[in-house]
C-alpha cells in the first residue's frame, strides 16, 4: 500500500484536475490513465531497444525517425515524454494535443483490435496548457517517487490508489484485487506458453498482466524464441471481458504498455446470452463482482439449470465451468458464504465442483485482504474441469497473513504465509502426513459429502486445547490476602502524608 510522501503527491495531482475544472473522478482517472501510458510508452521503448542492443537483435522503435500524424509528417522523438516534457507550456499542449494523443489513439495498426476500439472514443480533456504542464510535472515527480521505493508492485498501488476514488467503486461488487493475491494465483496455476487465458471481469486486466508477466519471468526461451509461440502470446493468448468501457480502455493500454500487442479485450455481459464461449479457455483467473444488480432476465439459460440464482459469485461459477476445456483450470476468488451457503444454489455449485469435476484446494484468506476497499472475508478456489468427477481429496489452507496488517493502513509486515502456500500447494504429497490442527491439511472427499458439501475450512479444522495447571486455591487466597495486605499499608502511608 502507498503511503506518506507519495500520497500526498498523487493528492496534490489530484487537486490540479479538481481546480482546473475537471471534476468528475472518473474523467481525472482516464486522462491521468493517457499521460501516465504515455510516459510508460517512453520508458518501455527504451528499454526494449536497450534489450535488443544486448541480445544483438534489430529493433525498430515506434518512435521512429518519421511518424505520420494525419497529413504531416513529425519527428518521431518529438513524441517522447522524456523529450516534450522539458517544452514550454504552450508548445507542450499543442504537441499532446495534436500530435501524441492522435499517435495513441492510432497507435496499434490492426483497427480491429481491443486497444484500436477502446480508443477511438478516446477525448483529450485537459483544457489549458497551463494545467497540463502542471499535470506533467506532478506526474515526474510521482513517477521519480515511485522509482525510489523500489518495489515492483508500486505501480498497480498507485494506479489502485486512484481507482479508489472514483465514488462507484465498488457499487456493483468492483474493487481491486491486491496485486500479490493476485501474483499468489498466477504462481499456484503456474501457466504454460499454450494457454489460453480468460477473465470473464478483467477490469484493468490485472490477472491478465500478471500471468503475461510470469511466462516472461519463468518460459521467457521457450515464448520468444519460439515464432508460433510468441504469435500465440502476442494474439491468442489473453482475453478479457467487462461491462465498463473506461475499465477495457484502460485495461487493453495496461496490457499493451506490458508488451501483449492484441489481447481480446472486449465489452461483454460475462452473465448473459451475448456470451458465446464455452469450452474454449484453459485458464482461468479471476475475482467476479460478489454482489451488485442483475438482471435475470438476461443471464444465459445454462447458467441457470446449473445453479438457479441471482447471486452474481454463483453464476460466476458455473459460467467458468462452462467456458473452461476439458482439462481446464481455474483459480478465483470467492466471498465466505460460497464456501458454507446453506441455499439450495450453493450447495448445488459445490456439489458440482466436487462430483463432477477435481476440486483441489480451498484457500481461506483474512478478511482484511481487501480492505480499505471492504472488509469481505474470501476465499481462493482452485478446481478443474472433467465433466466426469475427479475429487478425491481437497487441500485446505488457513491464511493468516498476506504480508500487511489487517487493517485499513495495510502496512507490511514481516508475517507472510503466500511463500508457504506455493510451495505447499506444489508438493501436496507432502501434505498427507499434516494434521488438521496445522495450518494446512488434506480433507478426502467422502468427509466433505458427509459434510453437505460445506467447504468452509472451520469445519475440518481441529484446535487443539493445551491444558493449563493452575495452583492450588488455598495457594490463591494467600496471595490474594497478601496483595490485599500490601495494599491497606499503602494507603495508611498515603493517609499518613496527608
Amino acid at each position: 500500500m502507498i503511503t506518506g510522501e507519495l500520497k500526498n503527491k498523487i493528492n496534490a495531482l489530484w487537486e490540479i484536475f479538481w481546480t482546473g475544472g475537471i471534476t468528475n473522478p472518473l474523467d481525472v482517472v482516464e486522462q491521468m490513465t493517457y499521460l501516465m501510458f504515455i510516459h510508460d510508452l517512453d520508458e518501455t521503448d527504451n528499454l526494449r531497444a536497450k534489450e535488443s542492443a544486448m541480445l544483438g537483435l534489430p529493433y525498430e522503435s515506434m518512435f521512429g525517425a518519421e511518424v505520420q500524424i494525419g497529413e504531416r509528417t513529425i519527428p518521431g522523438n518529438q513524441l517522447k515524454w522524456s523529450v516534450f516534457h522539458d517544452f514550454p507550456a504552450g508548445k507542450m499542449y499543442a504537441t499532446v494535443q495534436e500530435w501524441v494523443f492522435p499517435f495513441i489513439k492510432n497507435l496499434h495498426t490492426d483497427k480491429a483490435s481491443a486497444y484500436a476500439k477502446y480508443m477511438d472514443d478516446a477525448i483529450f480533456k485537459i483544457p489549458t496548457p497551463l494545467m497540463l504542464d502542471k499535470v506533467v510535472t506532478a506526474l515526474d515527480e510521482i513517477y521519480s517517487q515511485m522509482a525510489q521505493l523500489r518495489d515492483g508492485d508500486v505501480r498497480g498501488d498507485v494506479y489502485e490508489f486512484l481507482l479508489s476514488k472514483i465514488a462507484t467503486a465498488g457499487v456493483n461488487g468492483q474493487f481491486r484485487t491486491p496485486r500479490h493475491i493476485i501474483k499468489m494465483m498466477v504462481e499456484l496455476m503456474a501457466p504454460g506458453p499454450e494457454e489460453v487465458i480468460c477473465d470473464p471481469a478483467c477490469g484493468t486486466s490485472g490477472f491478465l498482466v500478471a500471468a503475461g508477466e510470469y511466462l516472461k519471468a519463468n518460459r521467457k526461451e521457450e515464448i520468444f524464441f519460439n515464432r508460433e509461440k510468441k504469435a500465440h502470446y502476442m494474439n491468442g493468448m489473453f482475453h478479457g471481458f467487462d461491462m465498463d468501457r473506461t475499465m477495457l480502455r484502460i485495461g487493453a493500454m495496461n496490457m499493451m504498455t506490458h508488451g501483449v500487442d492484441n489481447p481480446t479485450i472486449e465489452y461483454r455481459d460475462s452473465l448473459s446470452d451475448q456470451n458465446p464461449d464455452r469450452e474454449k479457455y484453459s485458464l482461468i483467473l479471476a475475482n467476479p463482482p460478489f454482489k451488485g444488480s442483475l438482471d435475470a432476465d438476461i443471464v444465459s439459460a445454462d447458467l441457470l439449470k446449473l445453479c438457479k440464482t441471482k447471486k452474481t459469485e454463483l453464476l460466476f461459477l458455473a459460467l467458468f465451468l462452462k467456458m473452461l476445456k476439458v482439462g481446464g483450470r481455474c483459480a478465483c476468488i470467492v466471498p465466505d458464504g460460497v464456501l458454507f451457503g446453506s441455499s439450495r444454489a450453493h450447495r448445488d455449485i459445490r456439489r458440482e465442483l466436487v462430483d463432477h469435476h477435481r476440486l483441489e484446494a480451498v484457500i481461506s484468506m483474512p478478511s482484511g485482504v481487501f480492505k480499505p476497499y471492504a472488509g469481505v472475508s474470501t476465499g481462493v478456489l482452485i478446481f478443474t474441469k472433467t465433466g466426469h468427477g475427479g475429487t478425491d481429496r481437497v487441500w485446505f489452507y488457513d491464511m493468516r497473513s498476506d504480508g500487511f496488517s489487517l487493517d485499513d493502513k495495510r502496512t507490511a509486515v514481516a508475517e507472510n504465509d503466500i511463500p508457504d502456500i506455493v510451495a505447499r500447494f506444489h508438493d501436496l504429497a507432502g501434505e498427507e502426513a499434516r494434521e488438521r490442527t496445522e495450518q494446512s491439511f488434506l480433507v478426502p472427499r467422502e468427509e466433505i459429502v458427509e459434510n453437505g458439501y460445506d467447504l468452509s475450512i472451520n469445519k475440518y479444522k481441529k484446535t487443539e486445547y493445551v491444558p493449563v495447571e493452575y495452583p492450588p486455591t488455598s495457594e490463591i487466597f494467600a496471595q490474594l490476602r497478601q496483595l490485599e495486605a500490601e495494599i491497606q499499608k499503602g494507603l495508611e502511608e498515603l493517609e499518613g502524608m496527608v
